[in-house]
This record gives C-alpha cells, sequence and structure tokens, in this order.
C-alpha cells in the first residue's frame, strides 16, 4: 500500500473503547480508520445496560441531548435470594433523575452505532464487517498494521489500537495472552423482554424517563459465582444472569435454563409478566481483572477496554472503563504522533495514564476479589443468602411465640451452618480482597 493510504491509526473494534479512541485521535485532526466486524457497532455486543455520565461526558459534553439513552437511572437494587424468596435493598435519589444525571440504561445495538458516528463526524472512517485477522510487523518486529479478510488484505499506520473485545484475537495472534482460563471469563447471557412503557413505570415505581437496576444475587445463579440483573428500558426491560464459565461446565447447567429459572423467580416474574421476548444473546465477559491483564502496550499497539480486561465486575462497571481506556489511548497516540515516535517507550506512556485514573486504582484495589469468590462461592452465594432469607422470615412473621425465643432459634439455625470463627474469617476475607488489594 503507497504511503498516500497508510493511516495514523487503525483501530479495531468498534465498542466503546474503539470509538472513545477513534473519537479522540480523529478530534486531533489524526487519520483513523475504525474497524467493525460485525454489521454494525453493538451487533455483537451485549451489556447489562448501565452507562455512567461522566466518563461519556468528558468526550461528548452533554451527550444525553442526543445519544439514544434508554432510563435515567434513579434507584438501585440488591437482592438476596434463596429458592422463593428474596431480601432486597434499594437506594433511590430523585436527584440522580435530574442534570447532569448519574446513569442510564441503554442498549448496545442503538448505543454503540451512535457513538461509532460520533467518531465518523469527527473525521474518522468506519468500516463495518471488516474482520481483522494479524497484525503486520516490519523486519524490527514492531506493529505496523493489520491484515484483514478482505481482497485488498493489508491496512498500515504507525500505530494500531486493539478494542476488539473479550475474544480478542489480536492479543491471542500476537502472544500477548492465551486461551483465556475457564475461572477467568464469564458466560452471561440476556433477554429484552417487551413492555409497554406505563407498565414498566407502574411496576417499578417511577414516573417519566426514571428507571431502577436490579441485581440478583444467590440463587438467581444458582448459587454459581456470577450475578443475574434486571435494567429498565424505555419500553422493554433487559434480564440477564452471568456466571463463571468454569461453574457452568463443573455444574454441567445451560446458561439458557438457569435463566428460564429466574423468570420464574416470585420476585421477578411479576415484573416481567405478559411481557414477549424480543431478543436473546449470550457473550463472555473477562472476570479475571487486574490480575488477568495482557501487556497493554508495545512498539506500534495499545490494547482498551475487554481485550485489556479491564472489568471492575464488583460494581458491574465496564463500558465506563472501555471509554476512559479508549480515550486514554488516543490520547497517548496524539502525544506519540507529535514526537513522531510511536515505540514501546513512548506509548508506555498510556499504562501510565491509566494507572493515574480510576482505571487501574479501581481494579488494583478489587485484584483478589475474583479469586477470594471463587473459593468462597458457597458461603457468599449460597449459605448467606439463606441464612439472610431466614432471618428476614422469623423476624417478620408474628405468630405469638416470643421474640426471645425467636432469636435464639435463629442463632442456633445460624451456628448450625456457620460457626462464628468462620463468618469471622469470611468477612475478613471480604473485607482484605474489597479494601486492602
Amino acid at each position: 500500500m503507497a504511503d498516500s493510504e497508510k493511516f495514523d491509526a487503525i483501530v479495531v473494534g468498534a465498542g466503546p473503547a474503539g470509538s472513545a479512541a477513534a473519537l479522540t485521535m480523529a478530534r486531533a485532526g489524526l487519520s483513523v480508520v475504525l474497524l467493525e466486524r460485525g454489521d454494525y457497532p453493538g451487533a455483537k455486543n451485549v451489556m447489562g445496560g448501565v452507562l455512567y455520565r461522566k466518563m461519556l461526558e468528558d468526550l461528548v459534553p452533554n451527550f444525553w441531548l442526543e445519544a439514544p439513552l434508554e432510563r435515567v437511572v434513579v434507584e438501585s437494587r440488591i437482592s438476596l435470594m434463596t429458592g422463593s424468596t428474596a431480601v432486597t435493598v434499594g437506594y433511590r435519589d430523585p436527584a440522580f433523575g435530574e442534570e447532569p444525571y448519574n446513569a442510564f440504561t441503554v442498549l448496545r445495538g442503538k448505543f454503540d452505532q451512535w457513538f461509532a458516528k460520533k467518531a465518523e463526524e469527527a473525521g474518522a472512517f468506519l468500516i463495518n464487517q471488516m474482520p481483522v485477522t494479524n497484525v503486520l510487523k516490519d523486519k524490527a518486529g514492531r506493529v505496523i498494521g493489520v491484515t484483514t479478510g478482505t481482497p485488498d488484505g493489508e491496512l498500515l499506520a504507525d500505530v494500531v489500537v486493539i478494542a476488539d473485545g473479550v475474544n480478542s484475537l489480536l492479543a491471542k495472534e500476537m502472544g500477548l495472552r492465551g486461551e483465556l482460563l475457564p475461572n477467568q471469563v464469564a458466560l452471561a447471557v440476556k433477554e429484552v423482554i417487551r413492555l409497554p412503557a406505563e407498565t414498566i413505570q407502574e411496576r417499578f415505581g417511577v414516573s417519566g424517563n426514571q428507571g431502577v437496576v436490579m441485581e440478583l444475587m444467590g440463587d438467581a445463579t444458582h448459587g454459581m459465582v456470577g450475578q443475574g440483573w434486571l435494567y429498565t428500558n424505555l419500553d422493554s426491560i433487559s434480564l440477564g444472569v452471568g456466571c463463571l464459565l468454569s461453574e457452568f461446565q463443573q455444574r454441567r447447567v445451560r446458561p439458557y435454563d438457569v435463566l428460564e429459572d429466574l423468570k420464574q423467580h416470585p420476585t421477578i416474574a411479576p415484573l416481567i409478566a405478559g411481557g414477549e421476548v424480543d431478543e436473546y444473546t449470550a457473550h463472555l465477559i473477562p472476570e479475571g481483572g487486574f490480575n488477568a491483564m495482557p501487556e497493554v502496550y508495545g512498539d506500534g499497539f495499545l490494547l482498551a477496554g475487554d481485550a485489556a480486561m479491564l472489568i471492575n465486575v464488583l460494581h458491574r462497571e465496564g463500558s465506563n472503563l472501555a471509554m476512559t481506556s479508549g480515550q486514554l489511548a488516543g490520547e497517548t497516540v496524539i502525544a506519540a504522533k507529535a514526537k513522531g515516535d510511536f515505540s514501546a517507550q513512548t506509548l508506555r506512556g498510556y499504562r501510565s495514564r491509566l494507572e493515574a485514573s480510576f482505571v487501574l486504582k479501581d481494579l488494583k484495589q478489587y485484584r483478589n476479589m475474583p479469586t477470594f469468590m471463587e473459593h468462597s462461592r458457597q458461603a457468599f452465594f449460597e449459605i448467606y443468602p439463606e441464612l439472610v432469607n431466614r432471618a428476614a422470615k422469623t423476624l417478620m412473621t408474628v405468630d405469638g411465640v416470643p421474640k426471645h425465643e425467636k432469636e435464639r432459634g435463629l442463632i442456633k439455625a445460624v451456628l448450625a451452618r456457620r460457626r462464628p470463627l468462620t463468618m469471622a474469617r469470611d468477612m475478613w476475607g471480604m473485607w482484605k480482597a474489597a479494601m486492602r488489594g
């Protein structure tokens, strides 16, 4: 390919990370091509549906005035579930429903197309249905472009931003990581269930474009390491469940069956009653966190988003880390372009930017949480949800039994499942994994 056809940057993947990188670089006047293997951006993506304001606003001020958003999140609930009961706690803040807002629900098929369009408007060249099979390297081993599944075959650039998702063919082809282990990735399945907007508002106690999100623990996942979720959209509900792939393999349970059981739970069934399934999707989600991250920079390349394992599972955060990492990758390339140097020594500034941001600060803090949860699966996904529900039922049942007898019986039941020293160890382990890193 002639020099005149060479780009400043190639971005592989038009998800939140890739579009953020392309938008950032195109605005700075760089020539950028954004390659998407799907029919359109978002066609192959699955996300529960929460989008946080701050990270996107940094890229598109007042985006809520034009982006295809579903509802403004004003309430978050967490439910600890057993087979037929649930203890639910929540936080509602009317201020979250006012500008500048805190979070929104979205449908990725709509949102990703809009976000990629913003990159196009800034000057990036978007090409859909463009599979990228490998990177091109010069004799010194520096990445200088990509090979594609098209007759043209090759595209050249000074730098390649790899944002091709959790499966990241390029990261594997480059030897940055091997196949993900079953305990480093979750398999998530989701349905979009159509319901009238008025019905959603009535069932969740909201008005206008206000929305509610729910995290579902315990029996929602059959006691496996993972969680379920329910997010209200404008005229639909996103309901899904995701568990470690290793758990599905060990239990020999089909993800679809877990989701079907969740739909029948007395806490969920009334919320989706009468709805029509409009969409069913399945996707892998990186769960390894900080400890599973590959190298995110090198001679002529950067990794961003899911391809770099940038997911904060504990706080259901992914798209915000992806957008920030894409923006920081774009800023690093802009600085490298100004220097005329795309070596690893210059591009290592990307890692420094990640470390200075919330992205790696949070991931580093929670780096031991995935291992802790896997090793403590029975306690936190079976025993404690059951005990919390038993306690709630005992204390809320008014049957003439003296309260002190109820309390003694409850303590006896708890101690039969978990001894005090064991509980103390559980809580200490949780605190260490969540707070001390």
